[in-house]
């Protein structure tokens, strides 16, 4: 008996050494000294592990929604930092047509089928979600061919759920699922072991920017005339809940569409029909940019989406050769998501997006605070700052939205947030696109910073930016 009793002793002693430890050495990563010199006064960005954008600008990283309190997420990048790689390579700008991107260039008749995605390996279909990130995922760009994927995932006890080529992040993105119920920091911390993983990242949930509530007083509070404004054929992609196109304010208006969700059935048409509108509406209704193209890619429902999701819809939208991008939503940082913009912004594309409505003391939001992405604020018709709306150094511009009326799948509504000031802004450089075809990014965010109204503080502050929209002085100022 003692002799049995020390075999088994022995065996289970051997089973546990089988299970190390990961190295310490895979998690590590170089501190940048630039980003102790950003100014992180604001209380809650101030307990953010990196309260600095991306590329060491003067936005700031993501930080706690209270003082103190931590989320997991932040653990996430604290504890399991990915280790240095290479930069993702930033495409090729693709062989422009006869006209540049803000020409005039014929598009797919409006309102024309919905395309979903063409190249997408799914095994299980994506599902509605709460809280920050889905809890049984990880997002991870892979080195290799669909073989390796699945070496991996029998390595790691996971699912391949689906997987596709980036365009924007230039290589193969993963979703892998996690069936036996580990953490997901502890996953990721897991793949960090593996050369074949580049990068590796929650499934982060985003969450739409609307905070609903007359006459649009857009027009005239960022000094655009009404009866001159044009967007006349330039191409503007929408990243959004589905829409009701046959809203007569969209009638024209609609390129071509994309469903980045299309296992998941469409309940709500409202917040996305009213960004289109409030763009380039028509008739009573009429956007800030008539004759504009909008290419509309469906990737929200219930409010929510998740990161591969909407991956998907900016890689379709690099592909649609559009001048602006309209990013209405908010979540935490992604490092993929900073990778596509960055790169989407490399490509010449105009980036706009909600600043966010969760109130002074939120974190930072996210895409708004990445380098590149020109992050709207929203104020009322007094020009006074929407009580809701994010603070903090990477507030780029504010613009009207605060209760205005809108297109929305019933007819029409009266809304207030920080997704519809983008939706205003993104209308107002597509005019300067229209006027100049030829103005660059880098030209056109100048000129919005040099020639806005300034607003609270003297200079660029964390409530308003730069300050409020000028459209026409935006215009004058040409390099």
């Amino acid at each position: 008996m003692a002799a049995e009793a020390l075999v088994r002793f022995a065996a289970i002693l051997a089973a546990a050494m089988t299970i190390a430890p990961v190295p310490a050495s895979a998690q590590t990563n170089a501190t940048n000294p630039d980003r102790a010199k950003i100014d992180c006064s604001n209380e809650a960005n101030a307990t953010a592990a990196d309260c600095v954008k991306d590329g060491g600008g003067a936005k700031g990283g993501s930080g706690a929604a209270e003082a103190g309190a931590v989320f997991l997420p932040a653990l996430i990048v604290d504890l399991f930092p990915n280790p240095i790689a290479p930069p993702a390579p930033v495409p090729t700008p693709r062989p422009g047509p006869a006209t540049p991107p803000g020409g005039n260039q014929a598009g797919p008749p409006p309102g024309g089928p919905i395309v979903s995605p063409t190249d997408l390996i799914a095994v299980q279909p994506r599902r509605a979600v709460t809280g920050e990130f889905v809890p049984d995922e990880v997002l991870v760009t892979v080195d290799g061919d669909a073989g390796a994927v699945q070496q991996i995932a029998a390595s790691f006890g996971l699912e391949v759920r689906s997987q596709r080529q980036s365009r924007l992040l230039g290589t193969t993105l993963v979703r892998f699922g996690i069936p036996d119920g580990r953490p997901v920091g502890v996953v990721l911390a897991q793949l960090a072991a593996d050369g074949r993983t580049q990068r590796r990242e929650p499934n982060h949930i985003y969450s739409l920017q609307q905070a609903a509530g007359i006459v649009n007083y857009a027009f005239d509070r960022i000094a655009l005339d009404a009866k001159q404004a044009s967007g006349e054929n330039v191409r503007i992609a929408v990243i959004d809940t589905g829409i009701d196109d046959t809203n007569p304010a969209l009638a024209g208006v609609i390129a071509g569409q994309f469903d980045a969700m299309p296992d998941v059935p469409i309940e709500k048409r409202d917040h996305g029909t009213s960004i289109d509108g409030l763009i380039a509406g028509v008739g009573a209704l009429e956007g800030m940019a008539p004759g504009a193209r909008i290419y509309h890619a469906r990737a929200f429902e219930g409010g929510k989406s998740t990161m591969d999701v909407i991956l998907s819809a900016l890689d379709w939208a690099a592909d649609q050769n559009v001048s602006i991008i309209n990013m209405s939503f908010v979540g935490p940082k992604n490092d993929l998501l900073g990778t596509a913009c960055r790169n989407a912004r490399a490509l010449g594309m105009v980036l706009v997006a909600a600043a966010g409505n969760n109130g002074p003391k939120a974190p930072y939001g996210y895409p708004a605070a990445f380098d590149g992405v020109i992050a709207v604020t929203a104020t009322d018709a007094k020009d006074g700052l929407m009580p809701q709306a994010n603070r903090g150094a990477y507030v780029f511009i504010s613009a009207p939205g605060v209760e205005m009326v809108a297109p929305s799948g019933a007819g029409s509504d009266v809304v207030t947030g920080t997704s519809f000031a983008a939706a205003i802004v993104s209308g107002a450089i597509a005019n300067l696109i229209h006027a100049t075809p030829d103005r660059s990014a880098d030209d056109i965010e100048k000129a919005l910073a040099a020639t806005a109204k300034d607003l609270g503080l003297k200079g660029r502050d964390n409530d308003f930016g730069y300050g409020l929209l000028d459209t026409k002085a935006a215009e004058a100022a040409k390099e």
